[in-house]
C-alpha cells in the first residue's frame, strides 16, 4: 500500500511539489487549497501524465481537510507569496494566521503525520506549526537549508566551472539575510574553497546566496521561486518516506543544541521514517558560531513578535 502525502496550497510551490512527488510513484498525493476548482484542476492535469510517466500513483485535488485524513506526510506551502520590495518578514502576521489554521486541521485529521513547513517567513512559520499542532519536535521540520545550500552550490559551481555534484557545502541558520554558509568546510572535489577562490569571490557568492530568493522575486515581478524550493521539499520527503536517513540542512526546533534553545534554526539533521532522527552538531569556527547566534537572534525577534500578538 502506497503512503499518503498531503500538500496544502495549490499555488506554484504546492502544485510543483505535488507534481514531483506524484512522479516519484511511491505515494498517493492529496492537493488541497481553499480556492474551489484550483486543486482539482491541477491534480487532474498531473494525474493524466501518469500513463506517459509510467506511474500508477493517484493524486486528487480537494477543498476539504477530511480528504487528507491519515496522511503520512503533510507539506504546508499555503500563504501569501512575496512581492518585489517585500522581505520574508513582511509576511509574518498574514501567514501566521494561515499556517496556524492549516496546522490545526492537519493535526486533527492526521495526528501521526510528519509536517514539512515551506511557508515564509520559514523559521517563524515552523514555530507556529509546532505550537498549534502540539506535535513532538521530531515531526515538524522546516524546508530552507536545502534550498539555500543548493543556491550556494550552484553559484560556486558556475564560478569554478565544475559539476554541482562535486561542490559540498552547508548553509545553516535562519532562512533570510542572516543565513550562515559554512565557508570553512565548503569543498570542491575535497579541496577547501579558500584554496581555490579569492576571499572577495567567496564573499560575493555568499551575498548572492543570501539574496537568492529576492533576486528571483525581482526578476519575476509577480511571484517567487518554486522550482528549486519544490525540489528541496521532494528531497526531504524522499528521505522520510524511503527511510533514507539522509543528513540534510533543515530548520529544526533546537533545545540546547548549538547553544540555542526554543527556536527553529537551520542545522544538519538526519531525516528518516521518524522525521528528525538526530540533530547533527558540526564543529563551527568562532566566526561561524557568532554568525549562527546572530541568525538565531533575528529568528527570536520574529518569534517574540508572534508571541506578543497572541498574548
Amino acid at each position: 500500500m502506497r503512503k499518503k502525502i498531503t500538500v496544502v496550497g495549490a499555488g506554484n510551490v504546492g502544485a510543483t511539489v505535488a507534481q514531483r512527488l506524484f512522479e516519484r510513484g511511491y505515494a498517493d498525493v492529496v492537493l488541497l487549497d481553499i480556492v474551489e476548482g484550483l486543486p482539482q484542476g491541477k491534480a487532474l492535469d498531473i494525474l493524466e501524465s501518469g500513463p506517459v510517466l509510467g506511474t500508477d500513483s493517484q493524486i486528487r485535488g480537494t477543498n476539504s481537510y477530511a480528504d487528507t485524513a491519515g496522511s503520512d506526510v503533510a507539506i504546508i506551502t499555503a500563504g501569501v507569496a512575496r512581492k518585489p520590495g517585500m522581505s520574508r518578514d513582511d509576511l509574518l502576521f498574514t501567514n501566521m494566521d494561515i499556517v496556524g489554521g492549516v496546522a490545526g486541521q492537519i493535526a486533527r485529521y492526521s495526528p501521526q503525520a510528519i509536517l514539512v513547513v515551506v511557508s515564509n517567513p520559514l523559521d517563524a512559520m515552523a514555530q507556529q506549526t509546532l505550537e498549534v499542532s502540539r506535535f513532538p519536535r521530531e515531526r515538524v521540520i522546516g524546508m530552507a537549508g536545502i534550498l539555500d545550500t543548493a543556491r550556494f552550490r550552484t553559484f560556486l559551481a558556475q564560478e569554478m566551472r565544475v559539476s554541482v555534484e562535486d561542490v559540498q557545502a552547508y548553509v545553516l541558520g535562519g532562512h533570510g539575510d542572516t543565513m550562515v554558509p559554512l565557508v570553512d568546510s565548503t569543498t570542491v572535489g575535497g579541496v577547501p574553497i579558500a584554496r581555490l577562490l579569492s576571499k572577495e569571490a567567496v564573499e560575493r557568492i555568499v551575498q548572492r546566496t543570501r539574496d537568492g530568493g529576492a533576486e528571483i522575486v525581482g526578476l519575476l515581478k509577480t511571484g517567487s521561486a518554486y522550482y528549486a524550493p519544490s525540489a528541496a521539499v521532494a528531497q526531504m520527503v524522499d528521505s522520510i518516506i524511503l527511510d533514507k536517513k539522509r543528513v540534510l540542512p533543515c530548520a529544526a526546533y533546537l533545545q540546547g543544541e548549538y547553544g540555542i534553545d526554543g527556536l527553529f534554526i537551520g542545522v544538519p539533521v538526519k531525516l528518516g521514517a521518524g522525521g528528525i532522527e538526530e540533530i547533527i552538531q558540526v564543529r563551527l569556527s568562532s566566526a561561524e558560531k557568532a554568525a549562527l547566534n546572530k541568525s538565531a537572534a533575528a529568528v527570536k525577534e520574529l518569534a517574540d513578535v508572534m508571541h506578543s500578538r497572541k498574548t
